[in-house]
């Protein structure tokens, strides 16, 4: 039985895609770049704000990326929530999930600012036990200390993503990694990554892990 639930934001919890685009897009019009598709910037998250920074601009180069990255933050705070909405069945999950008194957590690369600003508009009603930004997953460090604050042991953390990096913290971290097909990768990725179960609705989450209750 498994006593938390740890989640990834973009793309597990919410459809982030179209306002992240969009704010890409305005930091490359600005730079007078080449705007970038939804399915670019589909594959481009995933690591954080800077590397998806690199992979728009094509670049590493410190300078640049830094300076893009400051003008892409002021962009994306203003493009925030215009799209952005919880997945179909994930507000009653999340629901069901306080009802069962199961903690949870959302562990999340995007920035912290924004994390927090999401988690606080769209679960309002929820009791979301911790939410961090910036976590520089998969290094399990930042979910590690966010099971050790629910009291729970690794054995015990459901831990939910749409990514290899995703299914990757989760292994180093020693939770069941749960991959979620409805969000920016593909099932196969999530399965050569190593997740050990495979979801396709958030109504399955309840029927196939058992949270007790």
């Amino acid at each position: 039985m498994y006593r938390a639930a740890i989640f990834d934001m973009d793309g597990t919890l919410l459809n982030t895609l179209e306002d992240l685009a969009d704010s890409v897009n305005e930091m490359l019009e600005y730079y007078n770049l080449p705007r970038r598709s939804i399915d670019e910037v589909r594959m481009f998250v995933g690591n954080g704000a800077r590397k998806l920074m690199e992979r728009a601009l094509e670049t590493t180069d410190e300078k640049f990326v830094s300076e893009a990255l400051e003008y892409y933050n002021g962009c994306y705070a203003r493009h925030l929530t215009n799209k952005t909405a919880a997945y179909a069945g994930i507000i009653d999950l999340l629901e069901n999930l306080n009802a069962k008194k199961i903690p949870i957590g959302i562990c999340t690369n995007k920035q912290h600012f924004a994390a927090v600003a999401l988690a606080e508009k769209i679960f309002a009603q929820i009791e979301i036990g911790a939410v961090t930004g910036d976590a520089k997953k998969p290094n399990p460090t930042t979910a590690l200390a966010m099971a050790e604050k629910f009291g729970v042991a690794p054995a015990e953390v459901a831990y939910f993503g749409d990514t290899a990096v995703d299914i990757q913290t989760a292994i180093n971290a020693g939770f069941l990694p749960v991959g979620v097909t409805w969000g920016f990768r593909s099932e196969a990725e999530l399965r050569e990554t190593g997740a050990k179960i495979i979801i396709h609705r958030a109504e399955e989450i309840l029927e196939r892990i058992d949270f007790g209750g």
